[in-house]
């Protein structure tokens, strides 16, 4: 006889309201058992570098390897570890990591998986006005109160992320929903007081697009700019659009390396943004160009022989031949063999990268640059990392590092709450990792700001002003070894 059946044969002794009852309470039952959701202790949203790297540094260590993981990540995973490209073909999505990234990775187990030979160090930076010539030099191996003679390695995003899948595949499985994304994120239910069941309410209740339901002791939002997670915590970000983009594409330059060569970063501040040319292996080099909207769609339409010799111009010409080549639709071969024969250049040809000679195919492309910072990195039971805690100008190529900063100090709290028993959801015990990085990363967001907002100025008192500062820095060992050792992470 089924369950409901039960009721017409109590109905000499029960009356009609408590029959009623019954039939609420088995339904209520029914409901909750058919959407009770999946427990986790920790939930990450974002398969990034940030992401991974954070899942990866859990389950590396002793203190968190038994905790229950979950990544929820938007792209197909499965080809993050097969991941491969020709020896003369490399990705425009390519980040500098420093040494103290470097070692962060290699604590984790990460670092020996990337592939050395698509890697390249560099150990020495020019850097100069546009404008006035001003220059700064920085060289790591001839510092001897620097400990380390690289300040960092260029390396494309997929190698690092192709490492990272490969150290974890070893470890404790975690569960993964690629090719999935968070339709929904709400507190959970209030617990009915006759019902035995754990208290949940306050943990982040995800509905994913595959129908599941998860539940997180720790939500971790390492899932970018527009980060749902930072959405569902109403926590805000504030900040501004720069009205720059960033122009990336990987080229070939006229020199060939060989692999253990000393390498040299360049960068040159224009007032319509920086143009740095950092090394790959070989005779290859990634190039970043924060420009006006406008120019980065112009460098977009030439054809290649014409966009390598808009680089070329961009660190050797003045701002008015560059400014002029951006006004010609085609034929910047031409224009640039002239100009440099009859204007006079404020870069001696030893000072500058060698000549860019080819543009890689499809290589080219452009995104938007803002400044983003979120008022707080965590709430209870939520945390964020990487872009979904900060956006930064990539002038200073530090955007991937200061997501992996915050990872490792994330990780280290969290580790300090199950060595004590803890909650790493409860909200004072991620105060820490908040307090920590915020105010680093505050300031390397505002010294990256004033430094765009005072090279974006092309004439007046200001470009002597800063000119002077620059060659003064320059002559300073104590100060320039602090700029070396910023600039290095260390």
């Amino acid at each position: 006889m089924g369950a409901l059946s039960i009721t017409p044969l109590l109905r000499p002794v029960i009356c009609r309201t408590c029959a009623k009852a019954l039939r609420r309470r088995r339904r209520t039952y029914a409901t909750v058992a058919a959407t009770k959701p999946e427990l986790y202790d920790v939930v990450c949203v974002g398969g990034g570098p940030a992401g991974l790297s954070l899942l990866t540094a859990l389950r590396a260590s002793p203190i968190t390897s038994s905790l229950k993981l979950a990544l929820v990540e938007s792209q197909d995973l499965s080809k993050t570890s097969t991941w491969s490209l020709g020896p003369d073909q490399y990705s425009n999505r390519a980040s500098s990591l420093t040494p103290s990234s470097k070692a962060f990775l290699e604590r984790i187990g990460a670092w020996p998986h990337l592939d050395h030979s698509r890697m390249q160090a560099y150990h020495r930076m020019q850097v100069w006005d546009g404008v006035s010539g001003a220059r700064i030099s920085f060289d790591w191996e001839q510092s001897p109160k620097i400990s380390h003679s690289t300040v960092a390695y260029m390396t494309e995003n997929a190698n690092l992320l192709r490492a990272l899948s490969i150290r974890l595949s070893p470890l404790p499985p975690i569960t993964i929903f690629d090719k999935t994304s968070v339709s929904s994120i709400s507190p959970g239910p209030t617990p009915t007081p006759d019902i035995p069941a754990p208290d949940l309410s306050s943990w982040p209740h995800l509905t994913l697009s595959n129908s599941r339901t998860i539940a997180a002791r720790l939500l971790i939002g390492a899932d970018g700019l527009n980060s749902p997670v930072r959405s569902y915590a109403a926590i805000p970000s504030r900040g501004w659009d720069y009205n720059r983009h960033g122009v990336v594409a990987t080229v070939k330059l006229a020199a060939n390396f060989p692999p253990n060569a000393p390498r040299t970063a360049y960068q040159r501040f224009l007032p319509t943004g920086p143009v740095a040319l950092l090394a790959l292996p070989g005779p290859y080099a990634t190039l970043v160009w924060s420009t006006l909207p406008s120019h980065a769609t112009h460098l977009k339409s030439l054809s290649p022989p014409d966009f390598a010799a808009m680089i070329n111009a961009a660190f050797r010409l003045s701002t008015v031949d560059i400014e002029y080549m951006h006004t010609i639709p085609s034929g910047q071969i031409d224009e640039l063999e002239w100009r440099l024969r009859h204007t006079p250049s404020l870069v001696e040809g030893s000072q500058a990268p060698h000549s860019v000679v080819d543009v890689q195919p499809n290589s080219t492309a452009s995104f938007p640059l803002r400044l983003r910072h979120a008022d707080t990195y965590t709430t209870s039971r939520i945390a964020l990392v990487g872009d979904a805690a900060h956006t930064i100008h990539p002038l200073a190529g530090q955007g991937l590092n200061m997501g992996l900063g915050d990872v490792e100090a994330l990780v280290r709290n969290i580790e300090d709450s199950v060595r004590y028993g803890g909650d790493i959801g409860a909200g004072i015990a991620l105060e820490g990792y908040g307090g920590e990085r915020y105010a680093v990363n505050n300031r390397l967001l505002g010294v990256v700001d004033k430094l765009h907002k005072l090279y974006s100025v092309g004439s007046g008192p200001l470009v002597g002003l800063r000119s002077l500062g620059l060659e003064a820095v320059d002559k300073v060992g104590v100060v320039k070894e602090f700029f070396m050792r910023q600039a290095s992470g260390s």
